[in-house]
């Protein structure tokens, strides 16, 4: 049975190189989003940067030197669960913010606190998304509640948003409760754009289509749409009857389309349609 190929030398130089580009970037993004909205006027984010948020306006300490420190432990104790590869990406995450911390403070891009949290927040979540998506964090309590809910039981999130919930608190006490809501709003917003930057913003679309007219259908959508199709073996629930599915991956444009060539050959055809936001490998395209 053939083997794949061997990843060379160059192509794993490559990759590294890409992977440390994007978390440098990531980094540079976060702390301009901290230093130019959120600091200014207030915010804070959750986690770790929160907690050293607060702390460096009560001591005036050096916002960055103190994320690097109260990580540190949480990315030692991330070494047994993660790995060697994400506890070195991580803490090079971490010098670089203390890095561009410095090099952005002093900056404000808007006194408008409403501005900030929204502004910051989607530029925070743009800079953490980076960072996540290649294998990085910034944010010890989200490595200590992989292993906290191994142990007694809760979820990754429960655990997180007690600890957000705690930081938030104390944020009203330090700042402003008016600061505390601007916060949470903060966090609210980076999370959803956190979310579209690890899954992607041009969704497809994967479609399950069961049909008699099987085979007609994925001719039509080979020829007209231009796609790859496959072919899965299924048993009827009710019938025992054998019956053909179809499973692809179209773009939301070509969703449309799809539908009508269906319809036009079986209007009783069943289909399924799921959001897919990533794809890797594979041949979506039928090669000329």
């Amino acid at each position: 049975m053939p083997q794949n190929a061997p990843i060379s030398m160059q192509e794993l130089l490559l990759r590294l190189i890409k992977r440390y580009t994007f978390i440098t970037v990531g980094v540079f993004i976060t702390a301009f989003a901290l230093e130019a909205f959120l600091i200014p006027n207030s915010v804070i984010d959750g986690g770790i940067i929160g907690i050293s948020m607060i702390l460096s306006h009560l001591t005036k300490w050096n916002l960055g030197i103190l994320v690097i420190v109260l990580n540190l432990p949480f990315i030692i104790l991330a070494y047994s669960k993660m790995g060697l590869k994400f506890v070195i990406q991580t803490l090079y995450a971490c010098i670089v913010l203390a890095f561009a911390l410095n090099f952005f403070a002093g900056y404000s891009a808007t006194q408008e606190a409403f501005l900030a949290t929204v502004f910051g927040g989607i530029i925070l979540g743009v800079g953490v998304g980076f960072i996540l998506k290649n294998e990085a964090s910034l944010d010890g309590t989200e490595m200590l509640s992989l292993i906290v809910s191994k142990k007694f039981g809760c979820s990754v999130g429960e655990f997180i948003m007690c600890i957000n919930l705690f930081i938030y608190l104390a944020a009203g006490k330090v700042f402003s409760w008016e600061s505390a809501m601007y916060s949470i709003l903060t966090y609210f917003i980076a999370s959803k754009v956190i979310d579209g930057v690890m899954e992607g913003f041009n969704s497809s679309k994967s479609v399950r289509i069961i049909s008699d007219d099987a085979g007609d259908i994925g001719n039509a959508l080979i020829e007209k749409l231009d796609i790859s199709v496959t072919y899965l073996k299924g048993i009827g629930g009710y019938s025992g009857q054998d019956k053909d599915l179809i499973y692809c991956v179209v773009s939301r444009l070509e969703l449309p389309k799809m539908l009508d060539i269906i319809r036009d050959i079986d209007s009783n055809a069943f289909i399924s349609i799921v959001d897919v936001h990533e794809t890797y490998g594979g041949r979506f395209k039928k090669k000329v």
